[in-house]
């Protein structure tokens, strides 16, 4: 084909069927929804602006170059990274992904992209160590454990030498080895099992009935909480024992009504809170768990600017009578 003389549609036609695959890729480059949203759109006005160059090969390839380049422009504008982690705090840019979209690039049945959503390469912890890396080591890594691709592709998608990616690889490996929890090779790409879908219903339990005792039964002693927005992080049951007093106790801000979901892989309750004097519940927040030896380890909070995305409503109807106002 000579892309040079395609009008617009047939451009979007024939590199449509990457979108959501390149915003997943864009999404583990910065962490960030709405930043892979910004990618995305730049990426297509540059292939578009480009496109006369393209020589008819490898579609994807070029793609994928392109959307790189402009992910590690928008780090290096942006300055989203950072120098050391301690949890995922620290990367207050960091939003969940809703698996519901996530499908969409197995869906396309487009060769080895289901493997591109694999669990263990799209799981928050994943996800915030990617951001301790610079650029360059960041879209090394990506490109061969996520998209599997060889040293030459990779040199390519780089625009670098073959002996330049993998000093960037070696360097990235390293550095990712001291930031990713050890249980990290136990993850699979499979649902959430038995001990998963239990403590997320007992976690929806534990909140809807503003049972303090029971939420801190499902957690581990080293329990840690992090708001990554607020930048905030709490370790051990000590310290989140008064978030749980705010949230349940009777100076709360209102009931709850929790929805199970799905973010990242990744168990995820989304919350509703009825206030005092309302007669619905309303968006409040979501909790991405991660669980491990049979309990909660962590809990990721974010607000609820992605309830959309997940498929769900913002505001759910009231049962019972309302709260009267305080």
């Amino acid at each position: 084909m000579t892309t040079g003389l395609l009008v617009e549609e047939e451009f979007e036609a024939l590199t449509g069927l990457y979108r959501r695959e390149l915003h997943v890729h864009c999404y583990r480059m910065l962490a960030s929804y709405d930043d892979a949203d910004d990618a995305v759109q730049e990426t297509y006005l540059r292939a578009w602006r480009s496109r006369e160059t393209f020589d008819g090969q490898r579609l994807r390839a070029w793609l994928y170059r392109i959307a790189t380049n402009v992910c590690t422009d928008m780090i290096r504008a942006r300055r989203r990274r950072v120098p050391e982690l301690h949890s995922s705090a620290e990367v207050g840019w960091l939003t969940p992904y809703p698996d519901r979209l996530l499908d969409e690039v197995a869906a396309a049945d487009a060769g080895p992209d289901a493997v591109a959503v694999a669990r263990e390469t799209i799981e928050l912890a994943f996800l915030t160590a990617l951001q301790v890396l610079p650029p360059r080591q960041r879209a090394a890594l990506v490109a061969r454990e996520v998209l599997g691709l060889p040293a030459a592709e990779t040199a390519e998608l780089l625009d670098t030498s073959v002996a330049a990616a993998n000093s960037a690889l070696q360097r990235a490996r390293e550095t990712m080895k001291r930031h990713l929890p050890s249980h990290r090779s136990d993850w699979t790409a499979q649902p959430p099992g038995p001990d998963e879908r239990r403590l997320l219903e007992g976690f929806i339990d534990a909140h809807e009935r503003c049972d303090a005792e029971a939420a801190l039964a499902i957690a581990a002693t080293d329990l840690r909480v992090t708001m990554p927005p607020a930048g905030m992080s709490f370790d051990g049951l000590d310290a989140v024992a008064p978030l749980l007093e705010r949230a349940f106790g009777p100076e709360r801000d209102g009931d709850w009504r929790l929805v199970p979901t799905m973010a990242n892989r990744m168990p995820t309750a989304a919350s509703y809170l009825r206030r005092p004097g309302d007669s619905r519940f309303r968006a409040f927040k979501l909790d991405v768990l991660r669980v491990h030896g049979g309990n909660i380890v962590e809990i990721t909070t974010f607000g609820p600017e992605l309830f959309g995305a997940l498929g769900l409503p913002d505001v759910l109807p009231g049962s019972g009578r309302p709260l009267p106002p305080r």
